[in-house]
């Protein structure tokens, strides 16, 4: 077995724990770029001014504020990831989500996350049923976890699987 490697940081930043059977970690991107979420804030505030203005009721103006914050909500709360042998597990503060990796055939990574696919190759429908999995500063060991997991549930014969 090979031993634990643990990052202990503070409890607003982000937490990387990592050893050879699972990956934990905590994404929290408004606390990640203060600059980014003020200008988000900003916005915010002005998207409800101006609904404030243009329709002169309280009522609309805090729809629109449950609309924007909820649909925002992935930047404001944090999320916890955790991925071992058996799939990966999302909590939320909305809810929890477990998927196990028989279900992802190929993963796309990018400068914030990775999409994890049920197809094998790219498809339209990727967008709907795929999870997308945002990095912290852990970008290279979650690319690693997942191609080997994917790998293992996609040809079990330990054969080669492309999947970028």
């Amino acid at each position: 077995m090979s031993a634990r490697k643990d990052t202990e940081t503070n409890p607003n930043s982000n937490e990387i724990k990592e050893n050879g059977d699972h990956l934990e970690w905590i994404s929290h991107p408004a606390t990640a770029n203060s600059k980014r979420t003020a200008w988000v804030i900003a916005f915010l505030l002005i998207v409800f001014l101006a609904v404030y203005l243009t329709t002169k009721s309280e009522l609309l103006t805090i729809v629109a504020v449950f609309i924007m914050v909820g649909s925002l909500s992935s930047f404001f709360m944090p999320t916890k990831y955790r991925m071992d042998s058996k799939g990966i597990y999302i909590k939320t503060p909305g809810g929890k989500r477990n998927y196990n990796w028989g279900r992802f055939r190929s993963f796309y990574p990018d400068k914030n996350g990775v999409l994890l696919s049920p197809f094998k190759k790219p498809s339209r429908l990727e967008n709907f049923r795929g999870v997308y999995i945002r990095f912290t500063d852990n970008r290279d060991e979650v690319v690693r976890f997942i191609e080997k997991m994917i790998s293992k549930y996609d040809n079990p014969e330990g054969g080669e699987n492309v999947s970028i």
